[in-house]
Order: structure tokens, then C-alpha cells, then sequence
């Protein structure tokens, strides 16, 4: 017998046919009007339709956003799915996973943890039933991996199910986007953003999610240009984006402008329209009301926040500006209530409520201290809290109070305590010689009352005579503390063995593994500075043979090749410490001095640009001193343009100018503000800020320079002579003789064949008219005067250098002139001037 079938042609695409039971006949859905729900789940349930149209018909609810219908659809075909035979296993396995990852995006978003964890276990359950199905289905295990995603917490097993899909040959799309969204989980953002280009070469109309993930990666990386780009175009795909309105507004409210200000802000309330509960919008417009001293509303968007997620460090953020609003108002206990809070959900990279709780707890002291002005107790915690802050005044204040509290200079006070010199020698990490002094005066007390040094502590006194270039002493702390971290080691061993725990050893026994190798580093660079880089060069490298990710063995490796003139050596070594750190500021620095010793600026100047791109680095001190430097050696060269030597000029000064700002006491950008100054020809100005820096310190060679050179502009040859003479050496100026001086200089600085210095000396004296000096300076050998090098020793250095043989060659014409014209001249200095003379020719 053979069924008939009249003739019906195919289903429109925007229609879904549902079959009768018992007939041909069909009810046709239109997938632009879906009717209500619940009169198609009764039609679906009446006539027992195939499990491939329930799921066909519940993703067309789900694109139009009923989700609760989706979800309806879905359960009830769930629950009848044995009644709906027959069906193909692989519509069943799609069924489990559409639901299962439905219930996983909803935990995402759920609030409650009771909610939340019971979504997690019906879609755990779900997928257990397809794995039992087919568990190495591509759109299954994609699926798997999502959920593992969403968890939040298996980032390695969903990493495994999508390499497992991608090694099956075929590219895919939503494998690429899981990889993208693990990596910057991990913290890899150039590898997710690799993942997210892949995904997007393969599919060009992605939704936009992928640009806001891609947007997200920019910023990370420090590209704030291609991070507004990715927003502005996940924005132009989905106008409703909320995500991209908040990285906009980011954005926009860090350029801190007027009106970038109020462009962000207008982000911010457009975002909260789309999405009045996001912790997210929530949290920073209460920073922008904290900062028009709104408080009521940010308390309001604050605990609004707070109770709209889950995630801790988005309560922390919550929970910060309660207690900063909370602080402005002097209400310090629900301030510091709050704070507290906020440092125990804070991730470790957000220490700002670590900051007030600070400075709350400070403020309480500070009323005892009124009270009670010699109590010690009161004197040591308020000194604790003040030297944790970033403040220089806080610091300073901090200073005083330990030394109150140290010397015994108020009536409570205890000299003895240890604790007090070891956190004051901490707090003077910028004074070698205070902090020593303080860590001996603590290691004295114990060593009286015959308690033994906590090793850290030896390793810090070891590393403080190594600053002050007192090896011997350095080696002898360092192997005392090499010795305790042996004893503490052997202590731990014991405790393990008499309880019975030599399986599990406790976290100590890593603690002073890890010290132990710190000590050995810092016994390494002592013998690089003992001249012995060999021995050196073998300790790096057996630390890194256990410790392979140990980045400063790498960069002493690296400098140890580069003084042994092995240049390409150097490189592979800064290069393998970047493969440890792509973002290392000390290993970009150190390939930045590499290239400028090779005289190539550019790439130099790129490097440290790199540096201060990154968001971490931004503020990196030495990378903008270093540009600013390369910024300033381009005015040592004629600029014709004079618009061009002024942007020059300006772009050294802004980079100077950021490091001042940011540290009023950096030596090194105030100097280089001098001489910024000097080459635009503010002379006198140059000369009070170098004044300054002298000031400030007497180790600085270049600036005694710098004023000489001042002095010499300003045609003070005496002074620019004498600046030359006492260079270093201030305590003997009056007692020896300019020349003495110099000597004690160069020798204390090594630059006993420095000609530049000596060409420096010699100018001052030829300009002062005085060319018997400057003869002196370059032709002299004399033992009484062993800096005054001759111009043949010059020569000795730099033979193939003709400025040295001009000078020399004036130097001889302009006295001979001198000579000859004088008639008083004898007959054997004229004898010498011609021959001089020859010599000039």
C-alpha cells in the first residue's frame, strides 16, 4: 500500500511548519509574529510534533527575546521527549545543550548564590545526559566549554573541550571566541586578541560582543586609540550596547578634559537607561558623583551596585565609594566599617581602601596623640600607617614619630624595641646610611639579649653595604644570612618530622627556599662588583636552571654580555627576560640603553615609548627622563628650522616636566629642565635650578658641569674654572688649588682619560685669555698634577680625534702671537714658540 501526498510547496523563511497528527496537514508559525507561547506549547503538546521543531520553534522565541518562552518550550519538550519518538539522538544531545547553556547564562547573570548554584546543577545534570549520548559532538562540547566559561572557575577544561574542537581540523568561530575570552582571563590579552581577529577573519559580520571584547584587549594593552575604535564599533552594531557605552565613557572621563568629562557622564546615564541594575554603570557614575560632592547619590548608586552582583571585586569597588563618601562627611565609623569591607573582597590589585583605611584609622590616632602627645603605643601605630602611604608629608611625619619613638625622646618611649628600628630602617629606604644605621642599632639589641636576626633582615643589612660599596662587609651579612635561611630550613625539617608531616610541607619551607634564593642573586651581583663576572654568570644560571621565570638573573646575564663587548649575546638575554615578561620596563630599558650605546636613537626611543604605553608603566620615571634625554641630545645639533628645535625642545621639557610632577625630588628631571632652559636661553634660570640640584646632592657629576658651562656662557671663566676645581670635593676648596681639585675629581669618578673633561678645562682658560694655563692643561705632564693630562696623552686615548690636534694647534699660535709681539720676550722662549709653531703646522 502506498500513501499519497498532494503537492505543498516549501515553507517561506520566515515561517515554521508544525505537522498534524494523523494528516498532511500543517500549522504554519510566522516567526515575525510569534502568538503567544503558551497556545504554541499546547499545540506542540496536542500533536506530539518531532523534537527537531520544539527546539526550531524555541530558538525562534529566543532571537525575538522571549526567553521565557524559549525556556517553557525547551522543559516541556524535555519532559516528553520519550513520547516524541522517533527522534534522531543528535536532536536530543542539541535539546540538552540549548538548556543546559540557557541555565548557565542565567546563573552568570543570577544574583543569588542559592539561585545561582541550583542553574549550575540542572545544567551540570543536563549535560552529564548528552555526554552519555554523544560525548565528543563538535557543538556539544563547544557548548561544555561555554558553561565551564560561565562557571568562572574550570578555565582549563573548557580550554582542553575547544582544542579538542579546533584539532578536528575545521576552523570555528565560537571555539576561537572561548580561547579569546580564557586569555584575557589569564591576563593574555595579546593572545585573546589574536583569537578574536581569528574569529572575526572568519566571520566579518560577528555580533558586536567580539568588537567589545577586542575593545577590552586595546585597553589593556595600553592602545587607548584602537580600545575607542573597537567601543565606537560594537556601539555602531549594537546601539544599545551597554558594555561599549561604559569603555567609551571610560575613556572619555580619563582625558579629563572639560568636555570629555561631560561626554562620558552622558555615556554613563545612557548606559543606565539601557541597564539601571549593571554594577558596573552603577559604580562609576558614583565616582563621578563623589567627585561633584554628591554623596547622598553615590550612596545610592553604591548600594545599588552592591546588591545587583555577586562578583567581589565589583562589591569591593562598592564598598569604596561608601566609605570614601562615608569619610568626606567625617562619619569615620561607618567609613572605616565600609573600607574594611571593601579589603576583603579587594582583589590585590586594588589597594585603594587599603589607602583609607589608613587614613581613617590615622585620624583616630591622631586624636590620641592630641590627648596623650608622649604616649608610645599611639606614636608607634600612627607611625606604622603613616609610612605605609605614598605621601611625601605622611612619609616625613611618619620619620619623626619613629625617631621619637627610637631615640627615646619622649618620657614613655623604649629605645629597645626592635620593632621600632627595623620598620624605621624600612621607612628611610631613600638614606642608605640611616637605614644601616638603624637595622645595626636593632641587630645590636638582639645580638645583647642573644636572639638571633630574622634572615630577611641580614639580607637587607647586606644589601645596604653593597649600596654604600662596602663589599667585604656585604659578603659577610650575606653569608649570615645565608646561614639562618639554612637553620630556619633545618628547624622547619624537624617540626615536620616530630608531627608526622614530612608529605606536606608547609608554606614557611617555600618562604626561606625563596629567600634563600634571593640571597644567592644578591651574592652574584656582589661578585659581578668584586670583578669576578664569571662566578657571577654561573650563579644566574643555576638559579634559572630551577627557577626559569626568575627575570633579573636574565638581565645581569645580559649586562655581564654587553660589558664583554658581546652585543649580540646581550640581546638573546634582555630578549629571553621579555619572553618571561613581555612587559618587563627593566628589560625594554635596558634594549633601550643597548641600542643608544649603538648610537641608534630611534629604536631606542622606541623602546621606552613601549614602556610608558603600558597602563601599569605609564608613570615609569626612568623611561621618561630616557626620552626626555633622547629629545635633548637632538639640540646638540644645528637646527635650522626653528620651529622644529622648538618642539623639540618643548617634547624634552613635557617629559621632564611629568617626572617633577609626579616626584618634586627627582634630581634627574629637574636637571634636565636645566638644561632644557639653558638651550632656549634662559641662562640665569638654567643656573638656579642646576644650583638646585646640587644642592639636593653632591654625587651628581653632570651638573657641576652644567654650571661651569653656565659660567663660561655668561663669560665667568674664573668661576667656570674654579667649578671644574671643586667639582666634588667642596670640604678642601680653600686649602688647594683648582687644578689639585680637579685631579681629586677625576680620580674619585674614574675619568682619568676623559678628554672631554680636559677639553672643558682647557676652553674655560682660553677664552679667560690665560693660554699659558690652557697649555698647561693640554701639554703638561707633571706628577704634582696627574689630571692635567697633555694633549699627547689625549692623543694616546683618542689619536684619530682632530679636534684635540686643532686645539692644541691654536692653543701653540695664539701664544707664539703673544711671545712674538712682546719685545721683552728672551731668546729661548722665542726658540720654543716657533717650534711651536712647526709643530702647529
Amino acid at each position: 500500500m502506498q500513501a499519497s501526498q498532494e503537492y505543498r510547496p516549501l515553507p517561506a523563511e520566515n515561517s515554521i511548519e508544525i505537522p498534524l497528527r494523523g494528516g498532511d496537514e500543517v500549522i504554519e508559525l510566522d516567526t515575525d509574529q510569534l502568538p503567544d507561547g503558551e497556545e504554541v506549547l499546547n499545540i506542540l503538546s496536542q500533536e506530539k510534533a518531532p523534537l527537531q521543531i520544539w527546539t526550531t520553534v524555541a530558538v525562534a522565541y529566543y532571537k525575538k527575546k522571549l526567553y521565557d518562552d524559549f525556556e517553557k518550550i525547551l522543559e516541556e519538550a524535555y519532559r516528553n521527549a520519550a513520547d516524541l519518538q522517533p527522534y534522531h539522538e543528535s536532536d536530543l544531545v542539541r535539546l540538552l545543550d540549548m538548556l543546559a547553556n540557557y541555565y548557565g547564562r542565567k546563573a552568570y547573570k543570577e544574583k543569588s548564590k542559592e539561585k545561582k548554584n541550583q542553574l549550575i546543577a540542572q545544567a551540570t545534570r543536563l549535560f552529564t545526559s548528552a555526554d552519555r549520548i554523544d560525548m565528543y559532538d563538535q557543538k556539544h562540547l563547544l557548548g561544555r566549554a561555554f558553561f565551564f566559561i560561565y562557571e568562572g572557575e574550570n578555565w582549563s577544561q573548557a580550554d582542553s573541550q575547544l582544542n579538542f574542537v579546533l584539532n578536528q581540523g575545521a576552523p570555528s568561530v565560537p571555539a576561537y571566541l572561548g580561547k579569546a575570552c580564557i586569555a584575557f582571563n589569564k591576563k593574555e590579552y595579546r593572545n585573546a586578541l589574536g583569537f578574536y581577529r581569528k574569529a572575526l577573519r572568519l566571520q566579518p559580520n560577528c555580533p558586536a560582543t567580539v568588537r567589545l571584547g577586542m575593545g577590552h584587549c586595546f585597553f589593556k594593552l595600553g592602545n587607548l586609540e584602537k580600545a575607542r575604535l573597537a567601543f565606537q564599533r560594537a556601539l555602531d552594531l549594537d546601539p544599545d550596547c551597554v558594555g561599549a557605552l561604559v569603555g567609551l565613557a571610560i575613556l572619555d572621563l580619563n582625558e579629563k578634559t572639560q568636555e570629555s568629562i561631560k561626554q562620558g557622564v552622558q555615556k554613563l546615564s545612557r548606559a543606565y537607561n539601557l541597564d539601571p541594575t549593571n554594577p558596573m554603570v552603577l559604580n562609576h557614575l558614583a565616582d563621578h558623583f563623589f567627585y561633584k560632592k554628591e554623596y547622598a547619590k553615590v550612596h545610592r548608586l553604591a548600594i545599588h551596585a552592591f546588591y545587583n552582583t555577586e562578583t567581589e571585586a565589583m562589591r569591593a569597588e562598592s564598598c569604596y565609594q561608601m566609605a570614601r563618601a562615608f569619610h568626606m562627611q567625617e562619619n569615620y565609623d561607618n567609613a572605616f566599617q565600609y573600607y574594611y569591607l571593601a579589603t576583603q573582597m579587594a582583589s590585590p590589585n586594588f589597594i585603594l581602601p587599603f589607602y583609607g583605611l589608613e587614613e581613617t584609622a590615622a585620624v583616630s590616632f591622631e586624636r590620641v596623640l592630641k590627648d596623650h602627645p608622649n604616649n608610645y603605643e599611639t606614636l608607634k601605630i600612627l607611625g606604622s600607617l603613616y609610612a605605609q602611604s605614598t605621601k611625601p608629608d605622611k612619609r616625613t611625619h611618619a620619620k619623626q614619630l619613629f625617631k621619637q619613638v627610637s631615640t627615646g625622646s619622649v618620657t614613655e618611649s623604649q629605645p629597645e624595641d626592635v620593632e621600632a628600628w627595623i620598620e624605621y630602617a624600612q621607612l628611610l629606604e631613600n638614606d642608605v646610611s640611616g637605614a644601616l644605621d638603624a637595622y645595626l642599632k636593632a641587630l645590636a639589641i638582639l645580638e645583647n639579649i642573644q636572639l638571633d636576626m630574622a634572615p630577611e633582615i641580614l639580607n637587607n643589612i647586606g644589601c645596604l653595604y653593597f649600596m654604600k660599596n662596602e663589599l667585604d662587609q656585604a659578603a659577610s651579612f650575606f653569608s649570615r644570612a645565608d646561614e639562618r635561611i639554612q637553620e630556619e630550613q633545618q628547624q622547619e625539617a624537624r617540626e615536620r618530622a616530630e608531627h608526622g608531616t614530612a608529605s606536606n610541607p608547609p608554606q614557611a619551607d617555600d618562604y626561606f627556599h625563596g629567600l634563600g634564593i634571593t640571597v644567592r642573586y644578591n651574592r652574584a651581583r656582589l661578585h659581578e662588583a668584586q670583578g669576578r663576572p664569571d662566578v657571577a654568570e654561573e650563579i644566574y644560571k643555576s638559579i634559572l636552571l630551577k627557577h626559569p621565570s626568575y627575570i633579573d638573573c636574565y638581565l645581569r646575564l645580559g649586562c655581564i654580555a654587553r660589558d664583554r663587548g658581546q652585543i649580540w649575546d646581550a640581546s638573546i638575554w634582555f630578549k629571553d627576560a621579555l619572553d618571561v615578561d613581555p612587559d618587563s620596563p627593566d628589560a625594554w630599558s635596558l634594549i633601550g640603553l643597548w641600542h643608544l650605546s649603538k648610537n641608534e636613537a630611534e629604536q631606542a626611543q622606541k623602546k621606552f615609548d613601549r614602556i610608558i604605553r603600558q597602563p601599569a608603566y605609564w608613570a615609569d620615571a626612568f623611561a621618561r627622563i630616557s626620552l626626555g634625554n633622547i629629545w635633548l641630545t637632538t639640540l646638540h645639533h644645528p637646527i635650522r628650522d626653528k620651529d622644529k628645535r622648538k618642539r623639540h625642545q618643548d617634547r624634552a621639557l613635557s617629559f621632564y616636566k611629568a617626572v617633577l610632577c609626579a616626584d618634586p625630588r627627582n634630581i634627574w628631571a629637574a636637571h634636565g629642565i636645566g638644561c632644557v632652559l639653558a638651550h632656549k636661553g634662559f641662562v640665569n634660570e638654567a643656573r638656579d635650578v642646576f644650583a638646585q640640584v646640587r644642592e639636593a646632592t653632591a654625587e651628581f657629576a653632570d651638573v657641576w658641569i652644567n654650571i661651569a658651562h653656565i659660567y663660561v656662557e655668561q663669560k665667568q671663566y674664573t668661576a667656570a674654572i674654579q667649578m671644574h676645581g671643586f667639582w666634588i670635593v667642596i670640604a678642601d676648596l680653600y686649602s688647594c688649588s683648582e687644578f689639585f681639585q680637579y685631579e681629586n675629581c677625576i680620580r674619585k669618578f674614574g675619568k682619568q682619560n676623559n678628554t672631554e673633561l680636559l677639553q672643558y678645562l682647557a676652553r674655560a682658560h682660553f677664552k679667560a685669555g690665560q693660554l699659558k694655563e690652557c697649555k698647561t692643561i693640554l701639554l703638561k705632564v707633571s706628577e704634582i698634577s696627574l689630571f692635567t693630562t697633555t694633549v699627547q696623552k689625549a692623543i694616546h686615548v683618542k689619536p684619530w680625534d682632530p679636534l684635540l690636534t686643532f686645539n692644541l694647534a691654536l692653543v701653540h699660535k695664539r701664544l707664539a702671537v703673544t711671545v712674538l709681539q712682546d719685545e721683552t720676550s728672551s731668546f729661548s722662549l722665542v726658540c720654543e714658540v716657533i717650534a711651536d709653531l712647526n709643530m702647529a703646522r
